[in-house]
């Protein structure tokens, strides 16, 4: 079992969506489980206060450190060694694939969702945490990108996925985005289906599975494209014709219809 522990002012949000779907039939099945500790109940005085003003002025509140680190300390006694703490802060390093897998292969996570101005950097030092952002915007709280990232982590746990090529395919995996997708009807609204799909020649559906997976990465996210290339060129064959400044070495258009 895959554990996930989260401390939380608002244990109630969970495991909200997380009981559904893909991850709810594997919370059900005991591939992962989840606890949640209410950070308020370490609160401080008859109205357990979790928050005051910050030092040196300043809008909002900050969440004081001793109720986090008392918080944090009372799961930890109990968490396998090694079990990273993470907080979710909109200054953190990106969440990116990659260190969703390395989460997911580890002994589970402890999260801190903060609120407020944030958490007292005291409380983040001493303790050691590991700051994550979702994204480069800002939200009311830690919940909503705390369960983003145990959705992205459960996901890869082993028997949750029906298919073991299905994460395999996904966007980020080999540095590109995902090629896109078809199904039935064959023709709608006068677009048809890229004939390739339906061709039955693997070898050339693949290829072009590759070729837009090129394309909309360089459209989309020139820096993930740059870090592709910059692999591709040093892994790179001499002799090759390729050219680097364009996907798959032809100058193709956005649209692929």
């Amino acid at each position: 079992m895959w554990p996930a522990t989260v401390l939380t002012l608002f244990p109630e949000l969970f495991p909200g969506p997380l009981a559904a779907s893909l991850s709810g039939k594997a919370l059900e099945q005991g591939i992962w489980s989840i606890r949640t500790i209410d950070i308020r109940d370490f609160g401080l005085g008859r109205h357990r206060s979790v928050d005051d003003t910050p030092f040196g002025g300043g809008a909002g509140m900050v969440l004081r450190p001793d109720v986090a680190a008392a918080a944090i300390d009372s799961v930890r006694g109990d968490a396998p060694r090694g079990r990273p703490l993470i907080y979710l802060s909109p200054r953190g390093c990106p969440l990116t694939q990659q260190r969703v897998r390395q989460l997911a292969r580890g002994p589970g996570v402890i999260l801190l969702c903060g609120r407020f101005e944030g958490l007292d950097q005291r409380a983040i030092d001493l303790r050691g945490m590991e700051e994550i952002s979702i994204g480069d915007y800002v939200l009311s709280g830690g919940e909503i990108p705390a369960m983003a990232l145990l959705d992205a982590c459960i996901r890869l746990l082993p028997g949750v996925l029906g298919s073991a090529n299905s994460a395999g395919e996904e966007s980020f995996e080999h540095g590109l985005l995902e090629y896109p997708q078809y199904t039935k009807p064959r023709i709608f609204e006068q677009f048809e289906v890229p004939a390739v799909l339906i061709s039955g020649n693997h070898g050339e559906i693949a290829e072009w599975r590759r070729r837009e997976a090129e394309r909309l990465t360089c459209k989309r996210r020139p820096d993930l494209w740059a870090l592709y290339e910059n692999r591709r060129r040093s892994a790179k064959t001499p002799g090759s014709q390729e050219d680097p400044r364009r996907p798959g070495g032809k100058d193709e258009p956005d649209s692929n219809a």
